[in-house]
């Protein structure tokens, strides 16, 4: 099971950090990841983590302001978002796999969290 939080209400140039718990299963093997969509938008993969922590991807249209990171246990990820833009507003759902780091990430799926950015 894998549950997100702490999204919410921000206005640009602000910072979220959302957070992933992951339980129920050996996740601390799992890449993890965080993924969001605009309803009527396909999903956009945001970035991902390997297992233990030595590979991370970010998409591009998060380059350089969002950061991606695990912690010792391995089993919570953590997305801190910078500058944060009007374009950012999304639902953020987590995501963990079992052998892929990336875009095609697609095992398990959080419920998603909020984050809306006001301009």
């Amino acid at each position: 099971q894998l549950q997100a939080s702490g999204g919410g209400l921000v206005q640009a140039g602000g910072s979220l950090r959302l957070s992933c718990a992951a339980s129920g299963r050996t996740f601390s093997l799992y890449a993890m990841g965080w993924f969001r969509q605009v309803p009527g938008k396909e999903r956009e993969f945001v970035a991902a983590i390997g297992w233990n922590g030595g590979r991370e991807y970010v998409g591009d249209s998060v380059k350089g302001r969002f950061t991606i990171s695990r912690d010792t246990t391995k089993i919570t990820v953590y997305l801190q978002m910078n500058s944060l833009k009007p374009e950012d507003t999304a639902v953020y759902y987590c995501a963990a796999d079992r052998l892929r780091v990336g875009p095609l990430m697609d095992d398990y799926w959080g419920q998603g969290t909020q984050v809306t950015v006001s301009s």
